[in-house]
């Protein structure tokens, strides 16, 4: 966390609140998922927790969710939100927060305990995310995304950055293949990861 551009001040945390951060991955992608990305996801995510690894992620739809629900079924996951904690979002996620926090993992957020969520707050969060990890794994992303955001920042912070390949002539997948064409290493199977 102390590469991260703009350091938080504080981290508020519900649930595990030790946090390996040398046995974290971060998994993220867009909203707007197809089944296989959220397959992917799911599958990385649970193979990865049964390594011993957490995942980590920021609980949106797509993608995020995948990954949590993967993580949950082989260990336990971190999600970092774009609000406060007693604001999850979507609500439609307010009951895989709570297993996740039933699970041993742990929700994080810098912002105030009822912060509602906003537009800025997630390219924003997205710094933590990366910050709490020793690399950033996307799963399918357009060329214009909150997940690239993660990508970039990882890269910044010296984190590796990995990229699950997608179809050529998906825009959903124009962001993760532009990745990997720039030097993201490519993740087909958890062991192109731990390799």
């Amino acid at each position: 966390m102390r590469q991260i551009e703009n350091p938080s001040a504080v981290l508020y945390v519900r649930g595990e609140t030790r946090i390996d951060t040398t046995r974290t991955l971060a998994i993220v992608g867009t909203r707007r998922s197809s089944r296989y990305g959220r397959s992917m996801a799911g599958k990385l995510a649970q193979d990865l927790a049964r390594l011993g690894l957490t995942v980590v992620s920021g609980l949106a739809i797509g993608i995020d969710t995948a990954a949590h629900k993967g993580a949950l079924q082989s260990g336990c996951t971190v999600a970092v939100l774009g609000s406060g904690l007693a604001h999850i979002y979507p609500a439609s996620n307010t009951r895989l927060a709570a297993q996740i926090c039933e699970q041993g993992g742990s929700l994080v957020s810098e912002y105030p305990l009822t912060m509602p969520p906003s537009k800025w707050t997630f390219p924003q969060r997205n710094r933590i995310i990366s910050g709490l990890s020793r690399g950033v794994i996307v799963v399918e992303a357009p060329q214009r995304s909150g997940a690239l955001i993660t990508a970039r920042l990882a890269s910044e912070q010296g984190r590796e950055v990995f990229a699950v390949p997608g179809n050529a002539t998906s825009t959903a997948s124009a962001g993760t293949n532009a990745l990997i064409t720039d030097g993201a290493k490519l993740v087909t199977r958890v062991n192109d990861v731990i390799s």
